[in-house]
């Protein structure tokens, strides 16, 4: 047991900052228009915010190029947003067109969601895949996790675990081996949220480590 945690790393399911750290592996998320090759786990997407009708086809392609790619560890992040102006039908066909392609490279997906996660559930149960489903910074209540993790879907936790109280006891309800923890955006270390998310837990930093490695193994199959 000591050898195999000498060997685990903090993970961290969604940055948009690499740090080369030792210490961490770090899912770093990629657009295709501002792509970086040195990045050595990654994961990319079209984010609703930037789809652009006149290179979605383009990008399309270069994420299937990527997919293929031992580098790039999964899809995202992608997915649907009520609270911008781009229209729900394009942003389903999008996200619809991404999911497609792990039909022939089957990969997990990162989720980007916001007031969308009734038509979240309906493409991936439509997709048919059998690739792990992520939602990324995890902000709502217990019954809508509930939904989510009887749907087989993961749930990613970090700015708002740390910034709203009330995330807490939604941290705590949802099962170990479907959490995952992330720093997205924020300015606090990844290892300040896995103090913060072992202290809900009650339980270590080392086994909170342990927790999230393990499912990074099976998710990501490592």
């Amino acid at each position: 047991m000591f050898a195999k945690r000498n060997l685990m790393k903090f993970v961290n399911l969604h940055t948009h900052f690499y740090t080369n750290s030792d210490s961490i592996l770090e899912i770093v998320n990629q657009y295709p228009n501002e792509f970086i090759d040195a990045i050595p786990h990654y994961s990319i997407g079209i984010h609703p915010w930037y789809i652009s009708d006149e290179r979605v086809s383009e990008d399309l392609n270069f994420i299937k190029s990527k997919l293929q790619l031992k580098e790039c560890i999964a899809l995202g992040e992608c997915g649907l947003d009520k609270r911008i102006e781009k229209k729900m039908d394009l942003q389903i066909d999008v996200f619809e067109s991404q999911l497609s392609l792990l039909n022939e490279i089957p990969k997990p997906v990162i989720l980007h969601c916001v007031a969308a996660f009734d038509e979240v559930i309906s493409c991936k149960k439509n997709s048919g895949l059998p690739s792990p489903f992520i939602i990324h910074g995890f902000s709502k209540n217990i019954p809508l996790a509930k939904q989510l993790l009887n749907q087989d879907f993961y749930l990613s936790f970090g700015k708002y675990l740390l910034r709203n109280p009330e995330m807490e006891s939604v941290f705590k309800y949802v099962p170990n081996d479907k959490i995952f923890l992330e720093t997205d955006t924020i300015s606090e270390s990844l290892e300040e949220v896995y103090t913060f998310a072992a202290k809900c837990k009650n339980i270590s930093v080392e086994e909170m480590k342990e927790i999230v490695w393990n499912n990074y193994q099976t998710v990501f199959n490592k």
